[in-house]
């Protein structure tokens, strides 16, 4: 007699036959979906948040089965990568069992990827448990190797937690990409130091450029903002960059490093726009589901996963909202009323 799933995750998720797959009105399949599963986070970023955040009330959140359960209905739907996000994802709690859960589909060969975006402040604890979960691949945000000027941007940080963090994550086996996000003023002066140390490492590198989206308190975004091409023209004059078709289903594009042999990446949602193979949405810890980062437009996916058991209601809401998919986002940074783009924070919709 075949053994039912566990009573906390509903059969249709795990037992249920793969559908046709998703397609935007642009004829872009959809097999990314990044997850953010609390909007809450242990650091509190300069360019993310303001220092006095407001958080959801737990009431208002999917709780973790029913976030295994929408993952599930998009594997089925054709999503083969799933990206775990916060807020900061690991600190919320009994993460570790959603991992778990989402790990079957990789044994399945339903799902070819399952990777985390983290601050690394709990990845010395967890990372044993992710890499046994089916994690390979880690993303940490770190936007400086100054402990002094790391305490400044994340204000809450602490840089040699970060640090024994990503040791951890190495040891365990799993690949690292550190994220950086370029600050005209605060951390320019170290992108080839950065680079260095990912090549004695043996880690990537992502420059992203800021995002317009949220009111973070006294910072501006202009004041903040540092176009990638301009860095990518001062790196150009010290190290060799050299073109390379390597993509991971995000938006950064990638040159390798030749004297390092490293990857270095590039986001550029302001100076080059990614949009014309996005192949990504977005789900927040309440169920909401964002076609375009750079678009306020969004799908209610909670409502149908509390209405039924069964997962009908729900993948009809996903294949209405992948309907309504743009071609692209509006990011742009507000400089006559220095105004953020959107309204909402990037902790709430998922780095």
């Amino acid at each position: 007699m075949t053994p039912s799933p566990p009573a906390s995750t509903p059969a249709s998720s795990l037992e249920g036959a793969p559908l046709a797959p998703l397609a935007d009105p642009f004829a872009r399949r959809i097999t990314y979906l990044r997850v953010s599963v609390t909007d809450r986070c242990d650091f509190r970023c300069v360019y993310c948040m303001s220092e006095d955040m407001t958080f959801l009330p737990k009431r208002d959140l999917l709780t973790l089965e029913e976030l295994e359960r929408v993952c599930g209905a998009f594997v089925r739907l054709g999503v083969r990568k799933l990206r775990l996000t916060g807020g900061e994802p690991l600190v919320r709690r009994n993460v570790i069992a959603l991992f778990r859960g989402l790990g079957r589909h990789l044994a399945s060969g339903a799902l070819d990827e399952l990777t985390l975006t983290t601050n690394g402040s709990q990845l010395a604890r967890f990372a044993a448990d992710l890499f046994a979960a089916g994690v390979r691949r880690v993303n940490v945000s770190l936007d400086t190797l100054d402990p002094a000027k790391f305490a400044a941007i994340t204000r809450w940080g602490k840089f040699e937690q970060v640090m024994a963090g990503i040791r951890a994550a190495k040891a365990a086996g799993m690949a690292i990409k550190l994220n950086a996000v370029a600050l005209r003023g605060v951390n320019e002066d170290e992108f080839d130091r950065m680079i260095a140390f990912c090549g004695e490492e043996g880690f990537d590198l992502c420059l992203i450029e800021v995002m317009p989206m949220g009111d973070i308190g006294g910072e501006s975004r202009l004041d903040q903002y540092l176009p990638l091409s301009l860095v990518r023209a001062r790196l150009g004059e010290r190290w060799t960059l050299a073109e390379t078709d390597y993509r991971t289903g995000g938006p950064a594009r990638y040159v390798v490093v030749k004297e390092t042999g490293r990857r270095l990446g590039f986001i550029t949602p302001l100076t080059h726009n990614f949009c014309e193979s996005c192949n990504r949405v977005r789900l927040t810890c309440t169920g909401t589901l964002y076609m375009c980062l750079g678009q306020e437009d969004a799908a209610d996916l909670r409502a149908p996963v509390r209405a039924s058991e069964a997962d009908d209601l729900l993948i009809a809401a996903i294949r209405e909202a992948i309907a309504r998919k743009p071609r692209g986002h509006d990011f742009v940074i507000d400089r006559r009323h220095h105004r953020p783009a959107l309204s909402r924070h990037m902790s709430v919709t998922g780095g």
